[in-house]
């Protein structure tokens, strides 16, 4: 496909490249900007990304492997990151992630929900044991929970949404 029709299929990534002058040195920034903008690293964008720069899709496919922040896998407008580190699981987090799973109909396979609104992911540790347990939702912190505020926090958000869509 020529480069004119990918770029036009790919404006927002053509502009995160043309934004670090399409340098391969700077794939890790410019996976970071896409991640942002999809929530996600689409296969396609990969080989876009590769195609652009001049480097093979195996070491863009490398970097965003070998680093967990990047994901291959869509995730949802909000996630959810929920402490299993000691401090957390010995207060009970598992009850928590229990909870969020019945709510949204999520499972240890399926993290994410059909309507791409939230994914729920547990982690190793957040470094804050002192609030114990803990959960995150895109980068807001969240001590002290239980399964009932966990529950409480997703029927805010899921009030929040359908707020939005009422008034779009």
């Amino acid at each position: 496909m020529p480069k004119a029709i990918l770029f036009r299929k790919f404006q927002k990534v053509g502009e995160i490249l043309e934004s670090y002058h399409h340098e391969a040195s700077n794939l890790i920034a410019i996976l970071q900007k896409v991640q942002e903008e999809y929530r996600y690293l689409p296969e396609e964008v990969l080989l876009y990304i590769a195609e652009m720069l001049g480097i093979p899709p195996a070491r863009i496919y490398g970097v965003a492997t070998f680093y967990s922040h990047f994901t291959l896998q869509p995730k949802g407008k909000y996630l959810i990151r929920l402490c299993d580190g000691t401090a957390c699981h010995v207060k009970r987090s598992t009850g928590i992630l229990e909870k969020l799973r019945e709510k949204l109909g999520l499972s240890e396979v399926k993290i994410t929900t059909d309507d791409m609104l939230f994914t729920v992911e547990t982690v190793s540790c957040l470094g804050a044991c002192g609030l114990a347990p803990v959960l995150v939702v895109n980068g807001d912190i969240y001590g002290q929970m239980t399964p009932e505020k966990s529950v409480e926090l997703l029927e805010t958000l899921i009030a929040k949404e359908e707020k939005n869509a009422r008034t779009a």
